[in-house]
């Protein structure tokens, strides 16, 4: 037998779950060593951007690590607002009770700057018990022996075991599809986030927000804005700059041949906008990450012998209309995850952990809230093609729009906004992401007579502007299908990808062969931002690159 190097937990990750999960497994005096792709904490990842606190939950973030608030943080939420949009019509309905549900407290951050101030935090209490963070190490697989999981498998060091392994390893966890524990086939269960952070001064955002230094807000997007593509828009007030980005259903993006870049382009060209960005515009980054939906996809059992996942390796981000939170669900699991290690340390069952980690979600109230029950059963009625098709077609007419353009129709839709039991229970189809809005904001809403003159960078210019650390030889995806039947959709719907620009990760051309001509995809990787989307919507053999290779984020 192979002896290899043993700790008593290894974390792979060093987000927010990550974090967690060492922390209090430093606090439990377990000697833990963490393990990060990227260059430093945060250098991969990225984020809309709120973190919650919420009052119910077992653990926060603020819990673990004195003092985040003032260093990693941007700044608190103050004010929410959800905007409903019929071309340049908007009524626009305060969401303060939805946001304020539940919640102590709500920041806005950078992924970056939380991320690597955690990394030194970590770093910190992990030292104390005979551990640490190793930055630029990709954990590429599981250590099994006897069928049993007993460590990792890394590009740049020899396997580790562990008598813990917490996958904390992001929405592309590769072992979390290793232990057959998550997988990429549904792009229904899957959302994408596209985003630009945006150069503002501080009190240039507190005049055009009416905010003071230590406030900020968070405005959602949603309606006719995006056509018919199910998902919206966000917009976050940081220290010195804007978050603004779009959230979309995977398989609404595939099904309507959107393209990520031209949706984020249209929310930032909105008049609506104009108020907050000005005639001067400067990106500082483009970004983009897959989401998961945790109604359909957080794991009930998320563990298999010593392996246990937290965050986006789990499915555990919600994302339920208005309410979209994810690094607090990470961070009360990684929490938890730990609680339950040394609760059963030294059994000698490798899925004691495990089992005792699933209970204490259960317990705690995190899986109700990731998989409310009533979801599925509004589910199974409300997500039916001929369903919509009634709905839609009631709502659409004059009847609907006069029933709807009542005012005291209006109190009653703001307060179903403002619900924690409706909105958990919303079915994902148009009708609450588009047709629903529009219709409010032709009914309700003012017209808006700003003019937006800033041009978005082009997609070339947004690519050219990201740091990248190309493993030259070494691509981490390769296409495995190239008929446009097969991986066709990478080209409109990978965020660095468009089907008229030839510079993206993936492009389509016509080549003759055999006397026919037919439509091939070409692959790229140089230009990947490493969301993920391509794995689910082509036919592709994806894996992270090496350690601090490929894209690393200022921002995230």
């Amino acid at each position: 037998m192979t002896e290899h190097e043993h700790y008593e937990a290894i974390v792979v990750g060093c987000g927010p779950g990550g974090a967690a999960a060492a922390a209090r497994l430093a606090d439990h005096g377990v000697e833990t060593l963490v393990l990060e792709r990227g260059t430093e904490a945060g250098s991969k990842n990225v984020s809309g951007g709120l973190i919650y606190a919420e009052e119910s939950a077992a653990y926060t973030i603020d819990d673990l690590f004195d003092g985040f608030r003032e260093a990693a943080s941007e700044r608190p939420v103050t004010d929410y607002r959800i905007h409903n949009i019929a071309g340049n019509e908007v009524s626009t309905f305060d969401l303060t009770d939805l946001h304020e549900h539940d919640t102590d407290w709500c920041d806005a951050v950078l992924r970056r700057k939380m991320d690597s101030w955690l990394e030194q935090r970590v770093h910190e209490k992990t030292s104390e018990t005979g551990g640490g963070v190793l930055t630029n190490v990709r954990v590429n697989g599981l250590l099994r022996e006897d069928d049993e999981i007993v460590g990792v498998t890394c590009d740049e060091l020899d396997p580790i075991e562990a008598d813990l392994i917490v996958a904390a390893d992001g929405v592309n966890s590769e072992l979390a599809r290793d232990a057959g524990l998550m997988d990429w086939e549904e792009p229904e269960e899957w959302f994408q986030g596209v985003k630009a952070v945006v150069d503002v001064e501080p009190d240039v955002i507190d005049d055009r927000f009416s905010i003071g230094p230590d406030e900020g807000v968070a405005h959602l997007f949603s309606g006719d804005l995006f056509e018919d593509v199910r998902g919206g828009g966000f917009l976050y007030t940081n220290e010195d700059s804007l978050s603004i980005g779009t959230v979309f259903h995977l398989d609404s993006l595939v099904e309507q041949r959107a393209e990520p870049h031209q949706l984020l382009d249209a929310l930032l060209t909105h008049p609506l906008l104009a108020q907050w960005l000005g005639d001067e515009y400067h990106e500082r980054e483009y970004a983009a990450k897959l989401v998961p939906d945790s109604k359909k996809v957080a794991h009930p059992e998320p563990y298999q012998d010593r392996l246990v996942l937290v965050g986006d390796a789990a499915g555990q981000m919600q994302a339920q209309g208005p309410i979209i939170k994810g690094m607090n669900h990470a961070v009360t699991a990684g929490a938890l995850a730990a609680d339950a290690f040394a609760t059963t340390r030294g059994n000698a069952d490798p899925a004691a952990a495990g089992r005792r980690y699933a209970q204490m979600l259960e317990d705690s109230g995190t899986m109700d809230k990731l998989r409310p029950r009533r979801y599925d059963l509004a589910r199974t009625v409300g997500e039916r093609d001929a369903v919509t098709s009634v709905v839609e077609t009631v709502l659409k007419s004059p009847i609907g729009s006069v029933a709807i353009g009542n005012p005291i129709a209006k109190r009653v839709l703001e307060r179903a906004y403002n619900s924690p039991f409706m909105v958990s229970m919303l079915p994902d189809t148009r009708t609450g992401y588009v047709t629903l809005p529009a219709i409010i904001g032709e009914q309700h809403g003012k017209t808006v007579y700003w003019d937006n003159e800033i041009e978005p960078p082009s997609l070339e210019e947004r690519i050219g502007d990201l740091t990248y650390d190309t493993d030259v030889g070494n691509p981490h995806i390769e296409l495995a299908d190239e008929s446009f039947e097969a991986s066709g959709a990478a080209v409109y719907a990978c965020p660095v990808s468009a089907e008229d620009y030839g510079g993206g990760c993936y492009r389509s051309e016509e080549v003759k062969r055999n006397g026919t001509e037919e439509t091939v995809v070409s692959l790229d990787t140089q230009p990947c931002v490493e969301c993920g989307t391509c794995a689910i919507v082509a036919d592709t053999e994806w894996e992270h690159p090496r350690g601090g290779k490929g894209v690393e984020y200022r921002e995230g």
